[in-house]
C-alpha cells in the first residue's frame, strides 16, 4: 500500500498519533496535519481521513473544498453520530463517514472498500465505456461527468456511481441489495437509509429531466420519460 498515500487532518495530537501509527502499520503512506490551512497546502493524497471538528474552520466547509480534487476521496472522521450530521457530511461529498470511536480493522476495511471504488483504473484496462443517456441525462463513466438537460451535475462518487448503475440498467429496476453491493461494497454494511438519503440527494439534483422510481419492496429505476 505504499503507493497509497493518506492525509489524516485531525487536531487532537492523541488521535492523530493512534491514526497515523495504525495506518503506517498497515504499510500507507501516510501525512497528518492538524489545521484545515494545512490541509488545503497539503500534498495531493488518495484519502483524506477528515476530522470534522477543526480549531481553525467548519469542517463541511473544507469537505465541500476537498470535494473539487477529483482523485482524491474523503472519509469523515468525526465524534459527530447523531443521524442529522452523518446526512450532512454525506450531503456535503464524504465518501463514507466513521465515528468515534471505531476499531482499527473497521477503519481499515472502510478505506480499502473506498480505494477499490476511487483508484485510477488500471493501464491495462479496457477501452472507455460510451457515454449513457437516459431520456434528457447524459452519464459519461470515463470522464465520471453527468449532465441534465444540458446542466452538469455536481456529484459525489457515490452519486454518480449510483446514478451511472440506474442508468446503465435502465428501464429495468434494480435492486436494493444489488445497489448496496455494488456502489458500496461488500467490505462494510451499509444502511437502507444511507442508500436512502443518496436517492433523495439524486432526485434533488437531477431535478424534472429523468425520474428515479422507487418500486416498493424491490429498488429504484430510472426512468426517462
Amino acid at each position: 500500500m505504499l503507493d497509497m498515500r493518506i492525509l489524516v487532518v485531525e487536531d487532537d495530537d492523541r488521535v492523530a498519533r493512534g491514526l497515523v501509527t495504525a495506518l503506517r502499520s498497515a504499510s500507507f503512506d501516510v501525512q497528518r496535519v492538524a489545521t484545515a490551512e494545512r490541509a488545503l497546502t497539503a500534498p495531493p493524497a488518495d484519502v483524506v481521513l477528515l476530522d470534522l471538528g477543526l480549531p481553525d474552520a467548519d469542517g463541511i466547509d473544507l469537505l465541500r473544498k476537498l470535494r473539487e480534487r477529483p482523485q482524491t476521496a474523503v472519509i469523515a472522521v468525526t465524534a459527530r453520530s447523531e443521524e442529522r450530521d452523518r446526512v450532512r457530511g454525506l450531503r456535503a461529498g464524504a465518501d463514507d463517514y466513521v465515528v468515534k470511536p471505531f476499531g482499527v480493522a473497521e477503519l481499515l476495511a472502510r478505506i480499502d472498500a473506498v480505494l477499490r471504488r476511487t483508484r485510477p483504473a488500471r493501464a491495462e484496462a479496457a477501452e472507455a465505456e460510451p457515454p449513457l443517456t437516459v431520456g434528457a441525462l447524459t452519464v459519461d463513466p470515463d470522464s465520471r461527468e453527468a449532465s441534465a438537460g444540458g446542466r452538469t451535475l455536481r456529484l459525489t462518487r457515490k452519486e454518480f456511481d449510483l446514478l451511472s448503475l440506474l442508468a446503465s440498467r435502465s428501464p429495468s429496476v434494480v435492486a436494493r441489495d444489488q445497489i448496496l453491493d455494488q456502489v458500496w461494497g461488500d467490505a462494510w454494511e451499509t444502511s437502507s437509509r444511507t442508500l436512502d438519503t443518496h436517492i433523495a440527494s439524486l432526485r434533488a439534483k437531477v431535478g424534472r429531466a429523468v425520474r428515479i422510481r422507487t418500486v416498493r419492496g424491490v429498488g429504484y429505476l430510472l426512468d426517462g420519460a
